[in-house]
């Protein structure tokens, strides 16, 4: 709802043509709500060790994309910089003491945070294509409209089993707070950022998650930053750095 009014305040609505409808249900279907659902169910299943650290894999899967369809040149910066952040995640991880494990449904919740991350590198990436016909308000509204019907299809009988007037103001506020900033800012960032930058450095910025995480844990609940997680970081960062910055590194051919 809130997508859709911003959409007519800013007045940037054009009728899509229908093959641009068919590859926003299909950004919408294949990847940002493949993500949804393989997230939540994946965090129950798995440990957050695992799922801290496959959920850094992903601007690995825009890479991959990219080159696949030979959509963005994948530098040695990008290879790098996607390296050297995966590398900050993993001691962060190692330094939160974080469980790892790959038994029974661990296996499976890791997996299914694995295709939740490919479903987002998937959004990620051919959102993108429609940035060039559409703005960014209609393609976000567009994505969260898809998105609402195909996840109220596959949850239309937990919703019927909800006692709606028992959920505590709390739980209204849990979901305002997930809606109107994860869901809709933060996606409307996001897409913006990919014309802006592209998909493989906007990708990069998804491996910060985890050092906010851990300075936020610090702060509000007491827990420790030591020394891996403060390596950690600043292999985290010192990869956006190089991602973001990746023109420096090009080696210049003589003219």
């Amino acid at each position: 709802i809130v997508s859709l009014i911003a959409l007519w305040l800013s007045g940037t609505y054009r009728k899509p043509a229908k093959e641009d409808v068919w590859k926003l249900l299909r950004v919408s279907a294949i990847g940002f709500f493949t993500f949804q659902i393989l997230i939540t169910e994946g965090l129950q299943r798995t440990t957050a060790g695992n799922a801290s650290f496959i959920m850094c894999l992903m601007p690995v899967g825009v890479m991959l994309l990219n080159k696949l369809f030979g959509l963005e040149q994948i530098t040695r910066a990008v290879v790098v910089g996607i390296a050297c952040s995966i590398s900050g995640v993993s001691l962060i991880v190692l330094g939160t003491g974080k469980e790892f494990s790959l038994e029974g449904h661990h296996l499976i919740g890791t997996l299914c945070v694995l295709g939740s991350q490919f479903g987002y590198a998937y959004y990620t990436v051919f959102s993108k294509e429609l940035l060039e016909r559409y703005s960014t308000y209609q393609i976000t509204a567009g994505l969260m409209v898809f998105t609402t019907l195909l996840l109220l299809m596959a949850t239309f009988n937990d919703l019927l089993a909800v006692d709606w007037l028992a959920i505590p103001a709390i739980g209204w506020g849990s979901v305002l707070f997930s809606g109107l900033l994860a869901l809709c800012i933060s996606n409307f960032l996001w897409i913006w950022g990919t014309g802006i930058l592209g998909t493989s450095r906007v990708a990069i910025f998804n491996n910060i998650s985890p050092v906010f995480a851990v300075i936020t844990g610090y702060f509000l609940l007491g827990e420790t930053f030591g020394i891996l997680q403060t390596v950690g970081a600043a292999f985290v960062f010192t990869g956006v750095y190089i991602t973001r910055n990746r023109d420096r590194f090009l080696r210049r051919s003589p003219t």
